[in-house]
């Protein structure tokens, strides 16, 4: 017993304990200094296209929104921004923007939960997102173009609304060129955007939840009121912030579909650098910052609610 006791001693007494201070930052400096060169070969396109078309691009801007045509450095382009014209094309875009988000999200998370938690067939699961998948990058020319030749003056829907149930919806004050119009067509990539981001966060709620829920003795209205709504509710409202930043900036769409007829940032801005008339790369410039600003904060936001979301989700 008294040698086991002693030797017990002698090993506790050798025992360095943990590393201090010192020990610990030059194990990590070492670590660091130590990266492996082939993991970094696999980031590196990631970095070129990066700064070849975020960085660069970015530090133009902001580089040509201080100067004036002459070369000069000046805050007048800024002040042009407080101008009715471009004040109304940001409000406009605002207003666009938000309107398909909000409706967006509503809708594409009732689907979501319809298909992820309604108990249907998985094939139908399948579908949806792979369907999903392709909308949600469906833009530009091509779907101004089917939006026209659906909702147009002489679209299909239209003509079977007028001739067959006798609506005209041009009537009535509907118009493919306008705000209701661009919103409309936004939804169409807005709506499968937010199924595909929020799936994963449904997917992630856990059957526990929902069972303790049940002994307890809450309905399925309650469950999603006190439990289900509550833990998505960061994500819904990360993702409102996305959709909003993924209309904000899209301009193909708005120009093929509207061109000059509805005043919104995306359309100004290219008048104002490849316009014949309002031809101010500078102040486009300064158009481009403030639309960078916005969505840069709308991408915050969703990365900060993100972030909150992945908590009860893991």
């Amino acid at each position: 017993m008294s040698s086991s006791t002693g030797i017990e001693t002698t090993t506790k007494l050798a025992d360095p304990g943990p590393p201090g201070p010192a020990a610990a930052t030059a194990s990590a400096i070492a670590r660091i200094l130590t990266f492996d060169i082939a993991g970094l070969f696999g980031v590196v396109p990631f970095l070129i296209f990066a700064l070849l078309f975020l960085i660069v691009p970015t530090l133009y801007l902001v580089a040509g929104a201080f100067f004036d045509k002459a070369g000069n450095f000046t805050l007048h382009n800024f002040a042009e921004l407080s101008e009715p014209t471009i004040v109304s094309a940001y409000v406009i875009s605002i207003k666009v923007s938000a309107a398909s988000a909000g409706v967006g999200v509503l809708v594409g998370f009732l689907l979501a939960l319809s298909v992820g938690r309604g108990g249907l067939p998985s094939w139908i699961r399948s579908t949806a997102m792979t369907f999903s998948g392709v909308t949600s990058n469906f833009a530009g020319i091509p779907l101004a173009f089917a939006f026209l030749s659906t909702f147009g003056r002489l679209g299909l829907v239209t003509i079977i609304l007028r001739t067959v149930l006798g609506i005209d919806i041009y009537r009535y004050g509907f118009n493919i060129l306008s705000f209701w119009g661009l919103t409309l067509t936004y939804l169409y990539f807005q709506i499968p955007l937010m199924v595909l981001i929020i799936m994963p966060a449904i997917d992630g709620m856990k059957a526990e939840w929902n069972e303790a829920a049940e002994t307890l003795g809450a309905t399925r209205l309650q469950f999603w009121r006190y439990v289900g709504l509550p833990v998505l509710w960061p994500n819904i409202l990360g993702t409102l912030a996305l959709l909003f930043a993924n209309s904000f900036g899209a301009i193909a769409t708005a120009y093929a579909l509207t061109g000059s007829s509805l005043n919104i940032v995306p359309i100004l801005l290219y008048a104002q650098i490849r316009g014949d008339v309002l031809h101010n790369e500078n102040l486009g410039a300064a158009l481009a910052l403030g639309m960078v600003m916005i969505t840069g904060l709308t991408n915050l936001v969703y990365i900060i609610f993100r972030t909150r979301a992945e908590r009860w989700l893991k």
